[in-house]
């Protein structure tokens, strides 16, 4: 293909990834005007449609898919290459974006990066506040965050926690006219606030562990929330039962506007790790964000 016809696909690749004509126009700083010619003459030179567009949508073809899966990694690969390059100058550059929780950007992510800026000026991250699983090669993250077990192995973790306990919490106002739960049979008597998963769609199964056994709690209740922040929020109000890791909680309970219940039914999760593709460890703005946010016994 000619060497013309690169910054093309890059636009394409915006484009398929995005969904969007109009945030792929406001990712490059172009107008959909121009990123339409673009692809209309791309498309023109390949002799094939590769995208599908709709008033509400827009999606890869069959054609455009198989350029976004074999191409796009090779042209990300290439311009890891080309910062690694950069980074052997003086001045660590680059920007690394990072999806994890918005609880986990705020109280773990920013407080570690925060010193880390002022000493490296060309140096920028992006955060990105998501609690669906990102493929982070996919959607070009460089890193991603989350809990040991839902890392996949052919990434380079590191641990950022130790194991994360959890609790189950209520506020004393909502106990007052209720009977402590001591076991799971009690909880389904309760009104439990309930998690969506942005993944599947679907509500989260307590994942309560009893003498070593674990076991998988469908709750019920009035409050359904999408965010552990709000599932406190709600719990602190008096409208029901959380079941949130107890770095969330504890300064609450502390206070007495929380109170703990089932502690030998609460596991441990792994803790959380950031992790990233091999092919990205030879950055050195990579490395130097990896570091800050590593976790120091």
């Amino acid at each position: 293909m000619a060497r013309d016809n690169i910054n093309d696909i890059l636009v394409f690749l915006a484009v398929a990834r995005e969904r969007s004509f109009t945030r792929a126009a406001s990712k490059l700083g172009m107008t959909q005007s121009a990123l339409s010619h673009i692809i209309r003459g791309l498309e023109e030179r390949l002799g094939v449609r590769l995208l599908t567009r709709t008033t509400r949508s827009v999606s890869p073809t069959e054609a455009g898919e198989r350029l976004l899966q074999n191409v796009g990694p090779r042209l990300d690969e290439i311009d890891a290459e080309i910062a690694a390059v950069s980074d052997l100058g003086a001045k660590p550059a680059g920007t690394i974006r990072i999806t994890a929780i918005d609880h986990v950007i705020d109280t773990l992510l920013w407080p570690r990066l925060a010193p880390l800026l002022p000493l490296y000026p060309d140096l920028h991250v992006e955060l990105s506040s998501d609690y669906r699983l990102v493929d982070i090669a996919a959607e070009r993250f460089d890193i991603g965050v989350r809990y040991g077990d839902q890392v996949e192995k052919d990434m380079i973790a590191v641990r950022l926690t130790r194991e994360m306990p959890m609790s189950i919490v209520a506020a004393p106002g909502y106990f007052a006219q209720r009977p402590l739960p001591t076991s799971p049979q009690d909880l389904m008597k309760h009104n439990c606030i309930a998690l969506r998963l942005a993944s599947s769609g679907g509500l989260y199964a307590w994942e309560l562990e009893h003498d070593g056994q674990p076991l998988e709690l469908r709750v019920r209740g009035q409050v359904v929330c999408n965010t552990a922040p709000h599932i406190l929020q709600v719990a602190l109000s008096g409208c029901g039962i959380g079941f949130l890791p107890e770095e969330m909680t504890a300064p609450h309970v502390a206070q007495g506007r929380l109170v703990r219940v089932m502690h030998d039914w609460c596991p441990r999760f792994p803790g959380l790790f950031a992790y990233y593709p091999s092919r990205r460890q030879s950055s050195r703005a990579l490395g130097l964000v990896i570091e800050a946010l590593r976790y120091k016994e």
